[in-house]
């Protein structure tokens, strides 16, 4: 049995706040390694022509309320 399979197979035996808990713990982790990320892809200038698009069309009047 491989590492995804016995992982799926010790959390499906959760139960109740156990289960929470492990659902808390993995939904915290993956918002972590989403801000990493993201921090990285902007320290490389990866997002930089997203920012000035997204700043030329506010300038250009283009938007609108979310």
């Amino acid at each position: 049995m491989g590492k995804i399979e016995q992982i799926a197979k010790s959390v499906e035996a959760l139960e109740g706040k156990e289960f929470e808990a492990f659902v808390e713990w993995f939904e915290n982790l993956r918002a972590e390694r989403w801000d990493r990320q993201i921090e990285a892809d902007a320290k490389a200038g990866k997002l930089d022509k997203r920012a000035e698009e997204a700043l030329a069309e506010l300038a250009a009047g283009r938007t609108r309320p979310l």
